[in-house]
Order: structure tokens, then C-alpha cells, then sequence
């Protein structure tokens, strides 16, 4: 066959798991590619928050954190259960740390900081961590990269010229109730004056990790082509040997030697797979994941047998949709006091601080015996409003006039008027809210045990007595319109613990590996703690390109012999 580029390693999609699996292929001795549909490369791992939730690894250790295997895995078993098989557990939780310090050592870039105090998501099941276990990326200079960054994907949410990484916000959003709040921002303040005076260009969260990914890739030798979309995969004797793809306009033959990974995202933005496979109403424009995300891996690899499983699973993420379509995550925002969340029927069904994937599950799974859920109601009374960061803007900022016009947020000034903008029932709303506020005043939700989760209180307010729950009473009253978002489908290609795609059957299809979210999270249908997508994805990359590399070496092996 006449190929019209050939390399060990082709790697489709270019996010945290696909920038490693280009990397690892590389500092391994194997000629690696990287392509990426769009015209950025970054994929969601540039829109997240950078976070990666790897147990046991070298920089939760050196901090102090007293963890080990076996609570990692009792914390999994816990979790997960029996939804994922344990040899893909412990294939993560043995090999993920392996790969932190694989790339700490081998890399001039990949450097991580504990993001103490970012519990676990279920920290009090047996071997869940209360101070978490998540790390995330050193704040990085975009300047070190020259025009590499000309086509890197860049966050869309302004934080006003400010850079701060997940310590810093979290105590920056209590600036108006803390003194490390308002000393933080003094501190992001200073930063963003010595960047002007400088010249540098700071950033954190996922922009550092893909820039720092990216990088390394460069400096070990690494191709990423960008506009350049998967099309097909090129099989051999029922081994993938190459991959047909579309790069500007041309139809391209790439060989693959040793092996592609598919490391891109799922299929949020193709609406009739959201229909076929999702829980319903669903909707493209409910999803904060990249433009490019339209699961085209997936026909093509049912058809060289490949075995789906969750396909009906989300990372879920709350959102409000602006009026320009584009979702607002809310993750802080569902911890505040002074808050909560309703139907259509004007009661609550949820515990609102609950870790963002569960609560979108509860919120379709309400939907679906309700019909009233999609989509809810947030609420939020005038003292949240001059208190907390809420949907971006800061404390006692307005919220835009178009967002009114577009019947995004309503308005009131009794709790009565706001059930009627709403048009939910008055009674219901009012009984709810005076329910809500006699828990409030004891401290104790006795409906959803807000609060009562050390993750709740993360984002609480740290001068109350429960940090989740204060009196919704002073006016004016606030209500916006609450989706059942997504930060990427959970569903795709099912793999084993070398990574390798696999049938039916169990038997790996030679020479096709995943990682990233078109594969079947080995999460499952849950989400243990902050960096349980970017975690796995880097991991199983790493994974993909050891036992490639492996293969490869023993191949030569037999040769020479």
C-alpha cells in the first residue's frame, strides 16, 4: 500500500490525553503524530480547570498526604463498584503516579502543585480524602512558546485580565467574607500589574497543562497537524496499520507502525447521537465542550467490532445558557448560601452543592418522573447577589440587560411576584422557600443534607455555621433558567488494561488503543473526585505508548534472533 506519511504512533485528537500520547510515543523512541480536527489544538483539556485526580502520586506524597494503593482502591471500589472491571482500576491506580513521574523526569515542563483542601468528591466513603487528592499545573508563561500558541485553543470565560489557579479562586470568591479572600485578590492583583510591566502572558488551569503538553512535545520532536480530521481506520489482517483523514481539504493515508491512539472527545455536539443514546430532551447547545466533539470515531470502530458501553452517561455540568448560546458551568456558584435550586413545580429535589456529574443525573432523573426538571430554576436572593461571584460577575455586579430581555433570569421583589415571572406555582414556591429558610436557620437541610459533605462546604461560606445554608429573605429575588449541561459524554470505546480497544468478546482489535473521552470512562457512571477525566486520559495514553513500545521492542527482538 502506498502511504503518503508513515510514523510508529498516530494519535487522533489533540487534549491533555492526546498530547501525552504524542509525547510518551516520542521520549519512547517512536516517531509520533498528532492530529486535531479543528483549527486549535487543546480539545476541552484547554476549557477545563486543569485539574487532574491521579491517587498516590508523587506530588500529593510529597506534600504530606498519607496515601497508598490500598486506600485509593478501597476509595474506587467504593465509587465505581463493580460498573468498571478491576483490572482497569488497577491498571490507574498503579500506572497513573508511574506516568506524573515519567514526565516530571523526562520533561522540562510538566510541573504540578497539590490543590490542597479540593476534597474528593465523595470524601466521606471508605478511602475518600477530605483535603482531596487532586494536583494541577504550575501557573506557566504563554510567551515561552512563540507561535505555537497561534493555534492553541484558549478559554472563553473572562476573568478579567486576573490568572489564578483553583487555590486562588476558591478563596478569591469569598472576597467579600474572608480575610484570605480579599488578601488573594490583592495578590491577583500584583500579578496581573507585573505581567503588564513585563511582558509576560501568565496562565493556569487547563491553558497550562495543554501549553505545557505542548511544549514538551516540541521539545522532544513531536508532530500535531491541526485541520486535520480522523476519517476511517486502514486495516490489515484485522490489524490497524493506518488512518485514512481529511488535512485541508485532502484525503491523506497515514501509517501507523506501531499503533494509533484515539484520544479525542465524545460526541456532545452531534445531536442525533445525543438523541439516540442520551436521556431526553437533550440538546448540542447545552454542552461546554468544544466545536469538534462529534463522536466520528465511533460508527467506524463498531464496524472493525469494537464494544461501546455508557453511552448514556455524561460529565455532567450545570449550566445557564447566555444569550449568545454559550453555557455557563456552575460550580462554585451551587455552593453559596442564600441559594437554591427548584422544578417547575416550585420545590426542591436536590441537594445543590452536590458534585456537578450527580447532579445533572438527578436532574434528568427527576425529569424523567416529573417531566418538571428541564429546565429547573436557580435562586438566589439580594444578599447572595452582594456577596458571592455568581455566574461570573462579581458581588453586586448586574447582571446584563440582555440576559432579561431573553428571559434568562427573572426578577422580583417578593417571592410571590418572582413565582409568577417564573410561572411556577405561588404556593409551592413560597412554601419551598420558607421550608428552605427554617432549615437555614438551624443549620441543618433536612430534605437534601446540604452541607453536611466536607465537598459541599469547598465553596460555602467559611463564617457560617453551615457553610451551604443561609435564608433566602432580602429582596430583590433572582431566578435563571438551570440545563442539565455536559463537559464531554462518558460513552465510547471500550478498552482493557493495556488500553487496547476491545470486541464483544474480550479480544483487543491489534493496533487500536483509546484514552481520553471517546473511549468508555474508567470512572463509570461516576466521578470520585476534581481531574477524574484529564487523569485517566493522560494515564491510559501513557498506558497506550508503554505497551506499543513494548511490542515494538519485542518484535525487533524476534528479528534479530
Amino acid at each position: 500500500m502506498k502511504w503518503d506519511a508513515s510514523y510508529d504512533v498516530v494519535v487522533v485528537g489533540s487534549g491533555a490525553a492526546g498530547l501525552t500520547a504524542g509525547l510518551t510515543a516520542k521520549l519512547q523512541g517512536m516517531k509520533s503524530l498528532v492530529i486535531e480536527k479543528t483549527d486549535r489544538f487543546g480539545g476541552t483539556s484547554a476549557l477545563s480547570g486543569g485539574a487532574l485526580w491521579i491517587p498516590n502520586n508523587h506530588v500529593i506524597k510529597a506534600a504530606g498526604v498519607p496515601d497508598t494503593q490500598e486506600k485509593a482502591r478501597l476509595y474506587l471500589d467504593s465509587t465505581i463498584g463493580d460498573r468498571v472491571p478491576s483490572a482497569l482500576k488497577n491498571a490507574y491506580i498503579t500506572r497513573g503516579p508511574e506516568m506524573l513521574k515519567y514526565l516530571y523526569n523526562k520533561t522540562n515542563h510538566m510541573r504540578f502543585q497539590y490543590a490542597k483542601g479540593y476534597s474528593d468528591y465523595y470524601p466521606e466513603k471508605p478511602g475518600g480524602f477530605p483535603q482531596g487528592r487532586s494536583i494541577e499545573p504550575l501557573i506557566f508563561d504563554l510567551k515561552k512558546m512563540g507561535t505555537l500558541v497561534n493555534t492553541m485553543r484558549q478559554a472563553t470565560i473572562s476573568t478579567k485580565g486576573f490568572t489564578m489557579n483553583s487555590y486562588e479562586f476558591h478563596k478569591v470568591n469569598m472576597i467579600r467574607r474572608t480575610k484570605i479572600g480579599k488578601t488573594t485578590a490583592l495578590k491577583l492583583g500584583m500579578r496581573l500589574v507585573k505581567s503588564k510591566v513585563t511582558g509576560s502572558q501568565p496562565v493556569a488551569l487547563g491553558v497550562s497543562l495543554v501549553a505545557r503538553l505542548r511544549m514538551s512535545l516540541a521539545e522532544a520532536n513531536g508532530e500535531l497537524w491541526v485541520s486535520t480530521a480522523f476519517k476511517d481506520f486502514i486495516v490489515e489482517n484485522d490489524c490497524v496499520v493506518g488512518l485514512l483523514v481529511e488535512r485541508e481539504g485532502q484525503e491523506m493515508r497515514v501509517e501507523a507502525k506501531c499503533g494509533v491512539v484515539l484520544s479525542s472527545g465524545g460526541f456532545s455536539h452531534n445531536q442525533a447521537y445525543r438523541e439516540k443514546y442520551l436521556p431526553t430532551p437533550t440538546s448540542a447547545l447545552w454542552t461546554s465542550t468544544p466545536e469538534g466533539q462529534t463522536g466520528d470515531i465511533i460508527e467506524p470502530g463498531v464496524r472493525i467490532g469494537a464494544q461501546l458501553d455508557l453511552m448514556d452517561r455524561v460529565w455532567g455540568a450545570p449550566s445557564v445558557i447566555d444569550p449568545n448560546g454559550h453555557p455557563f458551568f456552575l460550580v462554585a456558584d451551587r455552593g453559596i448560601p442564600n441559594m437554591m435550586v427548584v422544578d417547575n413545580a416550585g420545590k426542591r429535589y436536590i441537594n445543590e452543592a452536590a458534585p456537578y456529574h450527580e447532579f445533572v443525573d438527578n436532574m434528568n432523573n427527576h425529569h424523567q418522573e416529573t417531566e418538571a426538571a428541564v429546565p429547573s430554576w436557580i435562586l438566589i436572593d439580594g444578599t447572595a447577589k452582594s456577596r458571592y461571584i455568581f455566574t461570573g460577575l462579581f458581588p453586586g455586579q448586574a447582571f446584563p440587560k440582555s440576559w432579561y430581555d431573553h428571559g434568562i433570569v427573572k426578577s422580583a421583589q417578593s417571592i410571590e411576584e418572582l413565582a409568577q415571572q417564573m410561572h411556577v406555582p405561588i404556593g409551592n414556591l413560597v412554601n419551598t422557600v420558607e421550608r428552605f429558610n427554617a432549615f437555614a436557620r438551624n443549620g441543618c437541610d433536612e430534605d437534601f443534607q446540604r452541607g453536611d459533605s466536607v465537598y459541599d462546604n469547598y465553596y460555602g461560606d467559611p463564617t457560617l455555621k453551615n457553610p451551604n445554608l443561609a435564608e433566602i429573605k432580602t429582596a430583590p429575588f433572582f431566578a435563571l433558567r438551570l440545563y442539565p449541561g455536559d463537559i464531554g459524554t462518558k460513552g465510547g470505546l471500550v478498552i482493557d488494561e493495556h488500553a487496547r480497544v476491545v470486541k464483544a468478546d474480550g479480544t483487543p482489535i491489534e493496533g487500536l488503543y483509546t484514552s481520553g473521552n471517546c473511549s468508555a470512562s474508567i470512572m463509570g457512571e461516576t466521578y470520585p473526585g476534581p481531574g477524574a477525566t484529564l487523569g485517566p486520559g493522560m494515564t491510559f495514553s501513557y498506558i497506550a505508548t508503554t505497551h506499543m513500545a513494548h511490542t515494538k521492542k519485542e518484535a525487533e527482538a524476534l528479528v534479530e534472533a
